[in-house]
């Protein structure tokens, strides 16, 4: 899975770089070969003021769909980029399970 990350006024550190990887692995780590990019956009709308301005974007392309666009909006970046990763996993199962018929991989015994 290859991961591309772009930011608008926020510092891309190698500790961000590190955290966005974990996050994203750990959430599409269990959906397999199926994801084969992930467009990650980090954004802070309201610069140095702070607020619930920091946006998570991510496009999630797979082999079996369209793209999948999921945006996250916190008061800081580590958090939006959690809730944007568990919200595009769901998302990216949910639609493999509607187009195939995929049992979800959480509910296989």
């Amino acid at each position: 899975m290859k991961i591309a990350i772009r930011t608008h006024d926020v510092t891309l550190t190698e500790a961000l770089r590190a955290l966005v990887t974990r996050r994203l692995s750990s959430a599409f780590d269990r959906l397999g070969p199926t994801v084969r990019a992930i467009d990650v956009t980090l954004s802070d709308v309201n610069g140095p003021r702070g607020g619930v301005d920091k946006h998570c974007r991510l496009r999630v392309h797979s082999d079996t769909a369209a793209p999948v666009v999921v945006v996250a909006v916190a008061a800081e970046l580590e958090a939006a980029i959690t809730a944007a990763a568990e919200r595009a996993a769901r998302v990216v199962v949910r639609t493999r399970v509607r187009q195939r018929g995929f049992a979800p991989l959480e509910a296989a015994s």
